[in-house]
């Protein structure tokens, strides 16, 4: 009975479910493999260049506002890249493909970033801001970033805060960050999503094959409390590694 069944829907349905499975087989294999995580303490014996935000004075909260990219080192920084829009509220959420050669771009006056002194870090971190703007505390780590390098890179890793653990466990639960990979030309080499611990989560990715070509990244979140960026770690210098 069973094989008559079988039998039967084969040539039709079964056919068809079965083909498009083996199709998607090599596009999540690619996927997968492209990008795989790493331990942010060895990358940060490997790389040499650290972003830490430390070049403006430490002030509190809600900090220094910036309403243009901002120079660091070999890397730009600023809300979004070229050819995307920004929306979504509470979060920001990046739609569009960025257009190549990569550029950064910045978004409405105030809704951009920050950078203020991080009594979590214990120095100088970024804040993405969402949609309430700046100096809204709930706009503080809602928003998005965009990190453009100079050079391609193979691995970098950075340190993330979500939020301060509760001592009775009151807190809302940590959310999920999301960082896209890209080329110079615009094009998305992978997609990482990490649910996030209480306090620092620190993240590491290395490229499949050690191929630097990653020559920008996104960064957004979905995090109740939002979040805040350090220490991100990359090469000067890719040809010498």
């Amino acid at each position: 009975m069973l094989g008559a069944i079988v039998t039967e829907i084969w040539p039709s349905a079964f056919g068809r479910i079965l083909a498009a499975a083996l199709a998607c087989l090599p596009v999540a294999a690619a996927a997968q493999t492209a990008l795989s995580r790493a331990d942010y303490s060895v990358l940060k014996q490997e790389l040499d260049a650290v972003i830490d935000f430390e070049t403006l004075p430490r002030r509190p909260e809600p900090g220094f506002r910036l309403d243009a990219p901002m120079r660091e080192g070999r890397a730009w920084l600023s809300e979004r890249l070229a050819g995307q829009a920004v929306t979504g509220a509470p979060h920001d959420r990046l739609m569009g493909h960025p257009t190549g050669p990569l550029q950064v771009a910045e978004n409405n006056l105030g809704a951009n970033l920050s950078i203020a002194f991080h009594r979590g870090f214990g120095s100088n971190a970024l804040f993405p801001l969402g949609p309430a703007g700046f100096p809204a505390t709930a706009g503080r780590g809602e928003g998005a970033v965009a990190i453009l390098f100079d050079h391609g890179q193979r691995a970098l890793g950075l340190r993330v805060h979500s939020d301060y653990p509760a001592p009775l466990g009151g807190a809302a639960p940590q959310g999920s960050v999301i960082i896209t990979f890209y080329t110079r030309s615009g094009a998305r080499i992978g997609r990482m999503r990490r649910r996030l611990d209480p306090g620092v989560t620190e993240l590491g990715f290395r490229r499949a094959g050690g191929v630097a070509d990653i020559a920008a990244i996104t960064v957004t979140n979905d995090d109740p409390g939002g979040i805040a960026l350090d220490d991100i770690l990359y090469q000067t210098a890719p040809m010498a590694f």
